[in-house]
């Protein structure tokens, strides 16, 4: 059980836990989960921290098979710029490992951001707070459980 999960069991959010073995070779994180549990790559989403010039961490949820615009989650933000996080800053900040990272049942609370892409799908799948675990559920109760926002920060 992942910290992630128990928040969703706590509130019985509706969701569907979904398990692969994690190959520690694998390019993609996010890639492989597609891949491996035969999922289009547009229904499957990576958890991104990035850091705004305030040094404030901010969670970016985005389609595995694109790329975090960086421009649009400060304009989403609310923030002059964005870069990626140091690596072990999110760890610290999220509690989980990299590769593992869940917008979900985090240590801190973060403003998170959702790609608009998800909103029309019915589900999507992000980590659920392990490699090789990811938890299916509607986009509207990743953003309820996240205080979460959708916006239009993923690139093809």
């Amino acid at each position: 059980m992942t910290p992630a999960l128990d928040l969703l069991k706590k509130n019985r959010a509706e969701h569907r836990v979904h398990s692969y073995e994690h190959d520690p070779k694998a390019a993609s994180y996010g890639l492989e989960a597609a891949e491996k549990l035969g999922l289009a790559a547009a229904q499957v989403f990576k958890t991104l921290l990035a850091a705004s010039e305030k040094h404030e961490l901010v969670v970016a949820v985005v389609p595995v098979a694109g790329t975090l615009d960086l421009k649009a989650l400060a304009h989403a933000a609310g923030v002059k710029k964005c870069e990626m996080a140091d690596p072990q800053a999110a760890q610290r900040a999220t509690g989980y490992l990299l590769g593992g990272i869940s917008p979900l049942g985090q240590k801190k609370r973060l403003r998170t951001f959702i790609d608009q892409s998800a909103e029309p799908l019915a589900t999507i799948f992000v980590s659920a707070g392990r490699r090789g675990l990811e938890v299916e559920l509607a986009p509207q109760v990743l953003a309820q459980y996240t205080q979460g926002s959708f916006a239009d920060i993923g690139r093809a």
